[in-house]
C-alpha cells in the first residue's frame, strides 16, 4: 500500500517503512508526526483519489533528525567589470521514517524498529573519526541519563593589596599651539 502526501509545498509518494527527507518540521527526535493531507491511496490496482484530499486517510511517521541539507553555492559575475559575488545556502530539512498508512478501510504498518542514529554520526563512523563519534554519541544521549552539567561559579575579583593604587585615568591630549591661535 502506498500514499501520496503533501507537506512543505511538495508531494511525496510513500510506503510504510520508507525513509523520507522533507522541509523542516517542528519536533524532537523520536516524536510522532501525522500527515492528514493525503492526496491519493493505492493498493495494487485499486487507487483511491481525493477531491482534493482522501477523507479519513492518515500517514504516521517518526521524526529521526532535523539537519541542514547539502550546500548550494550562489555565484554572480558580470564579465569584464570585476564584479564577482559568492554566497552559500544550506536548507533545513527533517528526516522521517514512515511507520503506518491508514485510510479507505485499509492500513499498512511497518514492523521494524526506528533507529534514531543521525547521518552525521553514521558519516563519522564510516570515516573512523573516533573523537567526533564520541562527541555525537554524548550529545545524542538522553538528558535523563546524562547528569546535567552545573555552570562554573564566576571568579571573584582578586583582592588588592593595601599598597596598590588605582590606575590614573587617561589624560586628554594637549592642544597644539597652532590650533590655539
Amino acid at each position: 500500500m502506498y500514499a501520496v502526501i503533501k507537506t512543505g509545498g511538495k508531494q511525496y509518494r510513500v510506503q510504510a517503512g520508507d525513509l523520507l527527507v522533507v522541509e523542516k518540521l517542528d519536533g524532537e527526535p523520536g516524536a510522532e508526526v501525522a500527515f492528514g493531507d493525503v492526496l491519493m491511496l493505492g493498493d495494487g490496482e485499486a487507487v483511491t483519489l481525493g477531491a482534493p484530499l482522501v477523507d479519513g486517510a492518515k500517514v504516521s511517521a517518526t521524526l529521526i533528525e532535523t539537519r541542514k541539507g547539502e550546500k548550494v553555492k550562489i555565484f554572480k559575475k558580470i564579465r569584464r567589470q570585476g564584479y564577482r559575488r559568492t554566497r552559500g545556502h544550506r536548507q533545513s530539512e527533517t528526516v522521517l521514517r514512515v511507520t503506518a498508512i491508514d485510510g479507505a478501510g485499509k492500513s499498512a504498518k511497518w514492523d521494524g524498529k526506528v533507529d534514531l542514529t543521525s547521518k552525521a554520526l553514521l558519516d563519522a563512523r564510516a570515516r573512523n573519526l573516533k573523537n567526533v563519534v564520541a562527541e555525537l554519541e554524548a550529545a545524542a544521549a538522553p538528558a535523563a541519563e546524562a547528569p546535567a552539567k552545573k555552570a562554573a561559579p564566576k571568579k571573584a575579583a582578586a583582592p588588592k593589596a593595601e599598597g596598590e593604587a588605582k590606575a590614573a585615568p587617561k589624560k586628554a591630549a594637549k592642544k597644539s599651539d597652532d590650533a590655539a591661535e
